[in-house]
């Protein structure tokens, strides 16, 4: 990882969680070991992947034992920090990271993206970007229901495997975001 990505990520994370500023070296270092460890978590499960398509099943397994094992690290360092609050606060805290993200963090890669014309990248980006803003939706109906003293209506969530929306019931024909057919949706464990 260079410098560069390095600080572009903590410089977000910071964002993400407004209320960590004037923090001790300690829990600079927390939240770095929680970012590092959650990114090794995801590519551990894309590297896990590569090797089921490719027919190394040990591998894949051997990825995602370490996956596993890199969530449970992550965990260890956000409990340390005391970030995981009553569900209300963390419902909070997951609209501003998602609004943030939707509203500023996208938009700006896109833009860089397409002055570099990575279209790739635009393209992910851009996906990225319409759902957030779907989950900050879903997030502040939470916080709603929470606020009138009830939990959310009971739906099952469907996220499209291509461009990650997340719509509630059952999922469409076609995805709104990315086109993929209905089968391309599959509903969380």
């Amino acid at each position: 990882m260079n410098a560069q990505f390095t600080s572009l990520l903590i410089t977000n994370f910071k964002l993400f969680f407004l209320e960590w500023y004037d923090l001790t070296k300690t829990d600079e270092n927390l939240k770095a070991a929680f970012g590092g460890e959650s990114q090794a978590n995801r590519l551990y499960l894309a590297f896990a992947k590569k090797a089921e398509e490719e027919g190394y099943i040990q591998a894949s397994k051997l990825f995602k034992a370490a996956a596993e094992a890199e969530t449970v690290h992550a965990l260890n360092h956000i409990r340390i920090t005391s970030q995981v609050k009553s569900t209300l606060d963390n419902l909070g805290t997951a609209v501003t990271g998602e609004t943030y993200e939707y509203k500023k963090m996208y938009p700006d890669f896109l833009a860089e993206a397409k002055k570099e014309n990575a279209k790739q990248a635009a393209w992910s980006f851009d996906v990225a970007n319409r759902v957030e803003q779907i989950h900050a939706g879903l997030f502040q109906k939470a916080i709603d229901a929470m606020k009138a003293k009830r939990d959310i209506e009971k739906v099952d969530y469907f996220i499209c495997s291509v461009c990650g929306d997340t719509v509630e019931g059952s999922p469409p024909d076609k995805c709104p975001i990315c086109g993929a057919p209905r089968e391309k949706f599959f509903k969380p464990a």
